[in-house]
């Protein structure tokens, strides 16, 4: 018959390998972007956006088939 104290015993080798992998799990990655180069990157967006604007042309589909006019 088991004691407490090895009935406790297994029950903590149980329990302290399940708790370590729970605080692991538990991992933040915090990713820095410079600021300088995402204000640069967004104003090169807009200044795109607005340059497209503009000029008022409907952009033309993409496809990869050749344009081709049927005669008969």
């Amino acid at each position: 018959m088991k004691t407490r104290a090895a009935s406790f015993a297994n029950k903590t080798w149980l329990v302290l390998p399940l708790a370590a992998c729970a605080l692991s799990a538990c991992v933040t990655i915090n990713i820095y972007f410079p600021a300088a180069a995402a204000e640069k990157a967004a104003d090169k967006i807009i200044e795109e956006v607005w340059q497209s604007e503009k000029g008022n042309k409907p952009a033309a589909p993409a496809t990869n088939e050749p344009a081709v006019k049927e005669t008969k």
